[in-house]
């Protein structure tokens, strides 16, 4: 959003939300500082395990012991780094000096252990004897390790503190500042205290901008985003709003829309706060109803438990949970916006899923009675029933919300009622203003609507948030643009009304165009592509013939299959979700070792789904064409990795290559199994195929994490950095 030469002398707040981080204070700057080395120090802990344990009841080759005296080394200095910026907070921080001060005692203590233990070169020599090493005390350094990661862990809570508070000693001063700018009354004021209040804004964003990065749970994430976004978009809307009433002092619609922005920035910023504190400001609690996808996730899963334990729930509380569900549908059946016959399906299917749920009732209480084999089978097959019916109903409403969606944002893709009320506002015409006020506000209130819609079938808790998001922009935004209209129509000449009503219109047009986006995230996620932003190596439609796929099963797996192959996936589909986390990490993700880890979570999350009876493979062939090519994915990575290590120091380097030597037989493990010759043992093949998936993607997250580290510390020291594909394929 450009800013008006009016605008732009008085402070560029706006523009530092979607921006990297620059400029940070003292305290942020040393947070930022302790994670990169805490994120050092594990990984090296870590590798004195295994090399410790490496042969360990053999004479230690003199290349093993100078890794594990260089690994001791690299412990000691890294600890030394956390020490000393853990002593610069303290000495900012003097309510925490004293804990942060002996945790950094501890630490260091600990970090010299450790490299004395380690100093091991000389271990397989007679004059050595009796030298104390990790090899005669490994109590010492388990020890020394313990104490490590116990100091470490204190100074990180202690920095975390920090942080906190400062977020919220930017947050008062962005407050007490905004009361000023509410109470202000000329011109000239304004401008001294909004050139200050733009400072404050920009210290705000970069501190809440390295707590978003720094979160683990996706939904404070998006939460945090969300807020963000509305601070950014609400400064720009302050300035103009705040210049209008300046300007037409008199005019009740200025201060309408005035104070709509203040209420809206005051409400973000205390959710920053709720976000940052993880508690809520006025001790309310979060009444927003689950979405029905999450309801229906949780009902299948309550419904599986039950073939473990007949007694798992109440049979009331599986009906009342049920009934929720159902209830929740009316949000779609209720809608005048619904078609006919998508509401004609909804509720067919709405009751075919209570009939499917009332019938294995009945079979549920005879299996509390008696547990024969053919009760069981009749239990499995009312689950599978059970999950069909549910999984049908899913998609209806998938197809209803995104179907309105996309008709609707096609329909109002040209804003036309936006130009009106401009055009209106210019011309000075109440009448027509009155008008187009009332189809903005219809406008308004499709799009809420189906924001509501679109948020019961987002699949996910941050596009859930987004959905909300969504939905409250639409609300203010469209009352603030009509109040605004009016005030241009009541002073058609006034420049700072006509710019006012643009920026309120430019975040409208901005809206519209995030929720573009959404309903592409949401659809992608429904398809088991989850919203990725690049694509990966995904079946070729015309299957070639091959006799080693010649034995598998040419249709879908029965639902019975499903249900055996179910149990399998669940590990991959959190590491998947472990992957994306170091993914995101990465500044440059055109960086081909982020490229095929990007790849090979991406095909990990599709195999998973398979497990589940659902996403983008829909055969056992599909299934074994999609492992080998993540098996082949697998080692153009370790092929990228190798390439990496050659820019790395000796200890750095075998640190990589001992994982990479470990992914690289996995890969080779998985191309054997899928080339071997099934005959009928299909599962036990799928069964094999995914546990070596699982290994290879639990690897795939620790390399991600270890290259992002070694490639911080080549940049840091001004060696040259990884090199993209064209650099690489040189070189090699």
């Amino acid at each position: 959003m450009a800013a008006s030469p009016s605008s732009a002398g008085v402070g560029g707040a706006g523009a530092v939300y979607g921006s990297s981080p620059s400029g940070l204070t003292l305290d942020s700057g040393l947070e930022i500082k302790t994670r990169s080395v805490e994120q050092t120090l594990l990984p090296l802990v870590s590798q004195i395990t295994t090399l410790i344990n490496h042969k360990d009841n053999t004479k230690k080759s003199d290349k093993t012991l100078q890794a594990i005296q260089r690994v001791g080394q690299a412990v000691n200095l890294a600890v030394g780094r956390f020490v000393k910026v853990g002593e610069a907070i303290a000495n900012e921080n003097w309510d925490l000096k004293e804990e942060i001060n002996i945790a950094c005692i501890e630490a260091k203590q600990a970090g010299e252990t450790i490299a004395v233990l380690t100093d091991v070169t000389n271990v397989n020599h007679p004059q050595s004897d009796g030298q104390i090493t990790i090899f005669t005390d490994k109590t010492g350094v388990i020890k020394a390790a313990r104490l490590l990661l116990s100091s470490v862990t204190k100074v990180l809570l202690l920095a975390d503190r920090v942080v906190i508070k400062q977020i919220i000693t930017s947050r008062n001063k962005v407050l007490a500042t905004m009361e000023r700018l509410e109470r202000v009354n000329s011109f000239q004021e304004f401008v001294q205290i909004f050139s200050q209040f733009g400072n404050e804004m920009v210290e705000f964003a970069h501190l809440t901008g390295d707590r978003q990065n720094d979160l683990k749970d996706e939904k404070k994430k998006a939460k945090m985003a969300a807020a963000r976004a509305v601070l950014e978009k609400c400064t720009m809307m302050l300035l103009t709003a705040s210049k209008t009433c300046l300007r037409h002092p008199n005019c009740e619609s200025a201060h309408k829309n005035k104070e709509g922005v203040f209420d809206r920035m005051k409400l973000a910023l205390d959710k920053v706060i709720e976000i940052v504190t993880d508690c809520k400001l006025n001790g309310e609690t979060d009444i927003s109803s689950i979405s029905i996808f999450t309801g229906i996730k949780e009902f299948k899963m309550n419904i599986e438990a039950l073939q473990e334990n007949l007694y798992f729930q109440s049979k009331e509380n599986l009906s009342a949970a049920l009934e929720v569900i159902l209830e929740r549908t009316e949000d779609f059946t209720d809608s005048a916006y619904t078609s006919h016959e998508h509401r004609e399906r909804i509720l067919e299917l709405s009751t075919q899923a209570r009939t499917e749920v009332q019938q294995f009732m009945s079979v549920w209480i005879q299996a509390q009675s008696k547990k024969t084999k053919s009760i069981t089978e009749e239990l499995e097959l009312g689950i599978l029933k059970i999950g069909h019916s549910l999984n049908e109903l899913k998609k209806e409403l998938h197809s209803t919300a995104t179907q309105l969606a996309a008709d609707l944002l096609k329909y109002h893709a040209d804003h036309v009622v936006l130009k009106a009320l401009k055009l209106t506002g210019v011309e000075g015409n109440l009448e027509a203003l009155a008008d187009y006020a009332c189809k903005l506000s219809e406008q308004k209130e499709q799009l809420v609507e189906t924001c509501r819609l679109l948020r019961h079938v987002s699949g996910t808790e941050p596009l859930e948030i987004t959905c909300i998001h969504a939905e409250e922009t639409f609300q203010v935004t469209g009352q603030q643009i009509i109040s605004a209209a009016e005030t241009l129509t009541l002073h058609p000449s006034s420049k700072i009304a006509k710019e006012n009503l643009d920026v309120f219109c430019e975040a409208w047009e901005s809206q519209i165009n995030d929720m573009s986006t959404l309903l592409r995230e949401i659809n992608d996620t429904f398809e088991g592509r989850r919203g990725e932003k690049y694509g990966y190596l995904s079946l070729p439609k015309p299957m070639k013939s091959n006799t080693n796929l010649k034995s598998l099963k040419p249709d879908k797996p029965d639902s019975e299959e499903q249900a055996r192959i179910a149990k399998l996936g669940l590990k991959l589909g959190l590491l998947t979700s472990d992957a994306d986390c170091e993914i995101e990490k990465w500044e440059d993700q055109d960086n081909e070792i982020v490229r095929y880890g990007r790849n090979m979570s991406s095909m990990a999350y599709s195999l998973y789904l398979f497990t589940r009876g659902e996403g983008p493979l829909k055969t056992f062939q599909d299934l074994i064409h999609q492992l080998e090519v993540f098996a082949t994915e697998g080692l153009k990575l370790t092929s990228s990795v190798q390439a990496f290590s050659k820019q790395l120091k000796d200890d750095d380097k075998l640190m990589l290559l001992l994982e990479i030597n470990k992914l690289i037989p996995l890969c080779h493990q998985l191309q054997t199994i899928t080339k071997t010759s099934l005959q009928n043992k299909v599962f036990l093949k799928v069964d094999k195929c995914i546990t070596k998936t699982r290994s290879m993607m639990a690897l795939l997250v620790q390399l991600l994490s270890l290259c992002y580290k070694l490639l911080k510390k080549v940049e840091n020291n001004g060696w040259v950095s990884v090199t993209n594909k064209d650099t690489i394929d040189g070189k090699t």
